[in-house]
């Protein structure tokens, strides 16, 4: 089994034809973010079979060129927006280290095993979760719930409330599941700062005798 086999399963069902077609028709009459290539990357850069964590958001970054279709990174060239810059600031105050992605672009993340994923998966430039009930939460609910049905010892990281919705999808004796509120400036002093999901996630696959992240 391979991520491009459960997405092409996926496809062929009714709710993602509607999604695909609805998808495709904002991105000619609108401005629609990731690029349409990069939707899924997230699954192209972490391998199927190096799976270790899922850290869940919300939905892709709305300004132009920051969403590359991972959650929460943007590319190098890009400042950090505030998601990202408190990301940073909980890894220097968690593990008292400077984060191995400062730029901001979390592809190491990726390929490490962490599958970056929003709960939607496309946005309207400018509008936050205008691409909510299209579609996508069925998808990632389905892509979530195969994770917890055919590995075992996934570390799941589940921030806001969108993502923390999935948690009933998954089987808690099999998996590890870390909540916390959403990183952005709106909500992260409610108990994203000081989750220590960084060290947290290390202790638990030392433990599996799986080799740490390096954040």
């Amino acid at each position: 089994m391979n991520w491009n086999k459960i997405i092409e399963i996926e496809h062929q069902k009714e709710y993602f034809i509607n999604l695909q077609k609805e998808i495709d028709s904002r991105y000619k009459n609108s401005t629609i973010y990731p690029p349409k290539e990069k939707i899924f990357h997230a699954f192209s850069l972490t391998k199927y079979d190096k799976l270790k964590v899922v850290i869940l958001g919300q939905d892709p970054y709305h300004n132009e060129n920051q969403a590359q279709g991972l959650a929460f990174s943007t590319p190098v060239d890009i400042q950090n927006p505030p998601s990202m810059r408190n990301i940073l600031q909980e890894i220097k105050s968690d593990i008292g280290d400077q984060s191995c992605a400062t730029n901001g672009d979390l592809t190491s993340w990726a390929e490490q095993g962490v599958l970056l994923l929003n709960t939607i998966l496309t946005v309207e430039a400018h509008k936050p979760k205008s691409h909510q009930n299209l579609g996508w939460e069925t998808f990632t609910s389905n892509i979530i719930k195969h994770i917890s049905d055919n590995f075992e010892g996934i570390v799941f990281l589940l921030w806001g409330s969108n993502a923390i919705q999935k948690s009933k999808l998954i089987d808690a004796k099999k998996h590890h599941i870390l909540t916390a509120p959403h990183p952005s400036p709106l909500s992260s002093y409610r108990g994203f700062f000081g989750c220590e999901h960084f060290s947290k996630t290390n202790k638990i696959l030392k433990m599996q005798n799986k080799s740490e992240i390096i954040w």
